[in-house]
């Protein structure tokens, strides 16, 4: 960024307001920015959303030199620097995209010290070539994006940020920041210790996004289930629905056009020129929703998700955790929701036992099933949950399905001792071993082709469920199977007792069961939302607005639409929802008033002020 030399040195509150437009720093912003504009480490631990780009931007605007962004996000890294051009930020990348005559250029532009940032693959970075260009270049900083990468046991391992430990040697005197939005205590320690960052100094905020609103679903008919979701309470915004294998993402994206939901595909066995396609009409286009495996998501930076959604089983509650981070990051009202059934229990017991890894591995893997599991299956506040499991205490939400409709709980130690006696005699009596629709037969006593050929009939464990419909054995098979008392196991599913049945079988345990959730067609909105969930879509962030506002809300956001087409750019790198609502609330006359809303800085006051100003005139005029 071009600074007069005659001027005196920016503050970093300066050139949050000159550059990005913004009054005040957010949590622990301030000081992480002036540990490193000091020249020390950090390790930043902050919550998609809470502004961690902001943490190496500023001190890299600050310190003589360029920053160097670590990120493996190759395909987002030509959006990445387009956002920071448009607010006057000096912004390169090196990557496998660019031709050698283009990868030069930069090259010559960071030796003559012509860049603010450059980004670049860890992959690169590490190459024995690269370390000498970035030795002869003055460096400002190293920011490592998406740190938790080189954790190998986490659920994004990257193996070549294990290189990356180099930094240390090669520049001692140029200051790291490490960050990430996913991180458990463990994950922290394993990533501070791999980027020999021990010196660091740490910054974990709280990884609450309380504008989201976390629901889990039973099963049934799931694309209905989504269609409902998305129809009541989301329609014409953008979402994300992820599913578990790429035959399903093609499946439900016809599915949702069929009807029609604009709906494109994304996962790893497409062609590169068809994702990059469908990725840049997903962040330039209003209203998509990209139905994707889990090869798509890090690092999107679209501000106006307004839902994600899972029609499979996440791996990991960091896995979860991540993808419905991808919700919300302008902090309006949104939702995370998922539907889940006994079968996604079974499929993903069965991807780890079928994996290649170590024993070790495994165990690892079940131990993050089993934590998803939980939260499926808790009867408290599902955010308490999630954030007790990444080590953070916190209180009752009242924006969770759990705390909007508390689920009515009963005794199930009867019920739980009916399914494993069923397990247990048809093991050792006929030496047969089940899934679970034939265990529900048996306790139902319902006659088919199987039990008779196997005469179950005359199994002393025969319709003794009678008492329970078969929906609600399902509903109480889940759950114990989310508590270990059952287990699924094999390519099929075969149930059999888990480690923890036999206090329940001797009497010794409470089983205290939810009654299976009735789907519901919308929530509530409960703290830290601007409103109601549902209704026409669009523009969340506007109902806050009366009803002639609405009306020059929505000019505003043609005039965006239109900007963002001929720059061909994404529309939130001209102005976000949230700006435009602030913009609508103060009605500018001038410049000078418009330049004080949140998010217009100085660039973007110069080249977009005089056309909104005609606008908003044109809109109350009409």
């Amino acid at each position: 960024m071009d600074v007069p030399t005659s001027a005196p040195p920016d503050s970093a509150l300066d050139l949050l307001s000159r550059v990005f437009g913004y009054e005040s720093f957010r949590g622990n912003q301030a000081a992480i920015i002036d540990r490193v504009a000091g020249g020390g480490d950090a390790v930043v631990l902050m919550p998609t959303g809470g502004g961690k780009s902001l943490c190496y931007q500023i001190p890299a605007l600050l310190r003589p030199g360029t920053g160097i962004v670590v990120s493996p996000l190759i395909a987002l890294m030509a959006d990445q620097v387009a956002a920071l051009e448009a607010v006057g930020i000096r912004a390169a990348y090196l990557n496998s995209t660019l031709e050698p005559y283009e990868a030069e250029a930069v090259e010559q532009q960071l030796l003559a010290g012509e860049l603010d940032l450059l980004y670049m693959a860890p992959e690169r970075l590490v190459l024995p070539r690269t370390l000498d260009l970035l030795s002869r270049a003055r460096l400002a900083l190293i920011a490592i994006d998406e740190a938790h990468c080189v954790s190998q046991w986490g659920h994004d391992f990257r193996p070549d940020y294990m290189g990356l430990s180099v930094l240390a040697d090669a520049f001692p005197s140029v200051p790291r920041i490490a960050l990430t939005a996913t991180a458990t205590r463990a994950t922290h320690r394993e990533m501070t210790e791999r980027l020999r960052m021990e010196g660091a100094e740490h910054f974990v905020s709280s990884f609450d996004r309380p504008n989201i609103q976390y629901r889990i679903t039973p099963k049934d008919r799931p694309r209905e289930q989504l269609l409902r979701l998305i129809r009541s309470e989301h329609a014409g915004e953008a979402g994300i629905v992820y599913c578990l294998s790429r035959r399903s993402v093609e499946q439900t994206a016809e599915w949702l056009a069929a009807r029609d939901i604009p709906a494109l595909p994304y996962h790893a066995g497409l062609e590169a020129r068809v994702r990059a396609e469908h990725q840049a009409r997903f962040l330039r286009e209003d209203g998509l929703v990209m139905v994707a495996t889990i090869a798509f998501g890090m690092g999107i930076d679209k501000p106006d998700v307004r839902f994600v959604a899972h029609l499979d089983l996440p791996k990991s509650i960091e896995g979860y955790y991540q993808e419905t981070g991808r919700a919300g990051r302008d902090g309006q009202p949104s939702t995370a929701w998922m539907a889940y059934g006994m079968q996604d229990v079974v499929n993903q017991r069965r991807f780890i036992d079928d994996s290649e890894g170590s024993d070790a591995f495994k165990r690892n893997a079940r131990s993050h099933l089993d934590a998803m599991l939980a939260l499926c299956e808790t009867v408290t506040c599902r955010r308490v949950q999630l954030l007790g499991y990444f080590g953070q205490d916190s209180q009752a939400c009242g924006n969770c399905d759990t705390c909007l409709s508390p689920p009515v709980t009963w005794d199930g130690t009867v019920a739980a001792q009916k399914i494993l006696s069923a397990i247990i005699r048809l093991d050792r009596e006929r030496e047969q071993r089940f899934g679970s629709g034939q265990i529900i037969d048996v306790l139902l006593g319902k006659e088919s082709e199987r039990s008779t050929r196997s005469r179950h009939h005359e199994l002393s464990v025969w319709g003794i469920g009678q008492e329970l419909s078969e929906r609600e054995w399902r509903s109480v098979l889940r759950q114990l199977t989310a508590r270990g008392i059952v287990e699924a196991v094999g390519d099929y599913g075969v149930l059999v007792t888990g480690p923890q049945s036999g206090p329940v079988l001797r009497g010794e345990a409470k089983v205290e069961l939810a009654e299976d959730r009735v789907p519901e067609p919308r929530q509530g909105r409960g703290r830290g939302s601007a409103g109601a969930a549902g209704g026409a879509g669009r523009a969340r962030a506007a109902e806050s607005l009366e009803e002639g506002q609405k009306e020059v809300f929505e000019a505003l956001r043609a005039w965006r639409t239109s900007v963002a087409k001929e720059k061909q750019i994404p529309p939130y790198m001209v102005f976000s929802d949230a700006t435009l609502v602030g913009v609508v609330e103060a009605r500018p006359a001038t410049t000078g008033a418009l330049g004080t809303v949140s998010g217009v800085g100085a660039k973007k006051l110069a080249e977009y002020g005089e056309a909104i100003l005609e606008v908003l005139g044109s809109a109350h005029a009409g």
